[in-house]
């Protein structure tokens, strides 16, 4: 499935408003993050690994989540989980990992991070038009998935690092991305204000 064709997809729609952090702010909270230009070569490289098996890694993911009641009811309705918002999610959450490996954190980028936070949020169901769902994705939820996002990517690393110093290089540049992406979503759940 390409970009174009990957329902509700808008990474570089101008019509999206900007991140409310600029280059400087951005670039404090990478500073924070400890993540660099070092990391962003091990995501590209990751990408190269990771890329022909994400359709195996969702599987890993979407097995988790749905052998969890309480994370699946995000994805339900009174009937029963969405076969439909599930698998135009998952071609979304594919091409997440994708843009997350291509580590190009630009302005476009961002915007659609700050989209995706609110998809999460305010604006959830309303991308797929899904009725009946949960109106949130609890922001503790959130964060708590940071860890299994994190940790279920590294045997799929392994697959293709060089040894055990690269496969450690290529995670800990994983997480710090996948903790940008959550700085990013954060906006759309913290008070005006505070982000």
């Amino acid at each position: 499935m390409t970009q174009a064709t990957i329902p509700g997809y808008r990474m570089g729609d101008p019509a999206l408003p900007p991140s409310a952090l600029d280059d400087e702010a951005f670039a404090k909270v990478c500073a924070a993050l400890l993540l660099n230009e070092e990391d962003r070569q091990a995501l590209r490289e990751a990408k190269a690994i990771v890329e022909p098996h994400i359709e195996e890694l969702l599987d890993v993911w979407y097995g988790f989540v749905g052998s969890h009641d309480f994370l699946l009811q995000y994805f339900s309705t009174p009937e029963g989980p969405n076969q439909e918002y599930l698998t135009r999610v998952r071609a979304r959450f594919g091409q997440w990992v994708r843009d997350t490996l291509s580590a190009d954190f630009g302005p476009a980028w961002r915007a659609y991070q700050a989209e995706v936070g609110r998809r999460h949020a305010a604006s959830k169901n309303q991308t797929d038009g899904v009725r009946g769902a949960p109106e949130v994705v609890h922001f503790r939820y959130m964060v708590a998935l940071v860890y299994p996002i994190y940790a279920t990517i590294r045997p799929f690393l392994a697959r293709g690092a060089r040894d055990n110093e690269h496969l450690e290089r290529m995670h800990q540049a994983w997480l710090k991305a996948v903790l940008l992406n959550l700085c990013l979503w954060s906006e759309a759940y913290v008070k005006d204000g505070w982000f």
